[in-house]
């Protein structure tokens, strides 16, 4: 471990590197074992509805998408799929021909995804045929989010990108030095009506005017702390939520906090530290923290409402809000359910054994999963 951390300094002292997330996680760094799934009593029945398979994810995150006709996913190897979300029919499957690291971004009749090599494709989501190719200046590691007539996507070289939808070209380009340790999970970018949302390293979030890029805003969500690069790393990562009047974040040794959608002035935080993001319901926060708790906050005031620790270090995915239930993945693909009022586990599934770490899809009545190998799994809830 000291001989790892020596090379990630060195590299850092050369420029800008990244550190895998697995690194900061309690439970892989202290060699802790993940806490053992004990016996429930489910208060509501998961049902497996179908099976699909676009391929391994590899070294990538991967999250499924829908345009509320289809369901769209892919694979590190290049495989692009269009799926019946009521069957999981495969309707069509493209070959990107390169190797992909991020995806998939569905809206405007796209379906969009990244490459290591700083690609963004877009496939039409009708036939799967090429729509068009833009080049960027960095590895693409997040999802693009693509509506009303432009696509956002962030590269791993700090740059933002606002792209037209219909051909590719840039509209702008935003762009910030970075520090000399990043994660490798940066965050995801929230694309409104209003502005574009996005989280960077050292916790800082904007608020970016969509016609020119330039900030609305910028707040502090968390300040770098610690006597070296590694113990100040200190990045908004995973996904962003936000309402008609707050937006939330979380950052890794940092805080989860909710601000005014508008101004940016905070409205509560909290000492947090995670590296999936948060999601929230009607009235609820949810975020699971770098030891793998599940916690749930009053989103308005800040308040813990509970704390569910019997998922410790089993790396969790970001929490999908369901009505009257909240869900997440771990690291042996199972899905757990549990109830938003009280944290107690209403339900489980398991899919292929592979790690579930990309975010969630929900359908009526139920959610899809994308796993580490590539199963796409659809369970409803009854």
């Amino acid at each position: 471990m000291k001989a790892l951390l020596a090379m990630i300094l060195v590299v850092g002292l050369a420029g800008c590197s990244t550190v895998s997330g697995w690194f900061g996680d309690s439970g892989a760094a202290a060699g802790r074992k993940p806490a053992e799934l004990g016996e429930i009593k489910p208060a509501v029945t998961m049902v497996r509805m179908w099976d699909a398979s676009v391929g391994a994810g590899n070294a990538y995150v991967f999250s499924p998408a829908t345009d509320g006709q289809a369901i769209y996913a892919a694979s590190a190897e290049g495989r692009i799929v269009r799926l019946d979300p009521a069957t999981g029919r495969e309707i069509w499957r493209v070959d990107a021909g390169r190797t992909l690291s991020a995806g998939v971004g569905v809206g405007e009749g796209l379906v969009l995804v990244g490459t290591p090599k700083g690609e963004l494709l877009a496939f039409r989501t009708e036939n799967g045929q090429p729509a068009w190719t833009a080049k960027l200046t960095g590895e693409v590691l997040t999802e693009p989010v693509v509506a009303s007539g432009v696509v956002a996507v962030r590269a791993n070289d700090g740059k933002v990108w606002l792209l037209d939808a219909a051909d590719g070209k840039q509209r702008w380009v935003y762009s910030r030095t970075l520090p000399a340790l990043v994660l490798r999970e940066p965050g995801n970018l929230l694309l409104t009506a209003r502005a574009l949302y996005a989280g960077h390293p050292g916790g800082k979030l904007t608020a970016l005017a969509l016609n020119n890029g330039a900030p609305i805003w910028e707040a502090n969500v968390a300040l770098p702390r610690g006597t070296n690069e590694l113990e100040r790393i200190t990045d908004i990562s995973g996904a962003i939520a936000a309402d008609d009047r707050l937006v939330c974040v979380s950052a890794y040794q940092g805080r989860i906090s909710c601000l005014d959608l508008a101004k940016g002035s905070p409205v509560w935080a909290r000492d947090f530290s995670g590296l999936t993001g948060v999601e929230m319901d009607d009235r609820v926060l949810y975020a699971a923290n770098a030891e793998a708790m599940l916690l749930a906050y009053d989103k308005v005031r800040g308040a813990g409402l509970w704390r569910q620790d019997k998922l410790r270090d089993r790396q969790l995915s970001t929490p999908l809000a369901l009505g009257r239930h909240v869900a997440t993945g771990d690291f042996q693909g199972y899905v757990h359910l549990l109830d938003r009022d009280t944290g107690a586990f209403a339900a489980r599934a398991a899919t292929d054994g592979s790690a579930i770490v990309g975010q969630m899809l929900p359908l009526e009545q139920g959610l899809v999963v994308q796993t580490a190998n590539g199963g796409i799994h659809a369970f409803k809830i009854q």
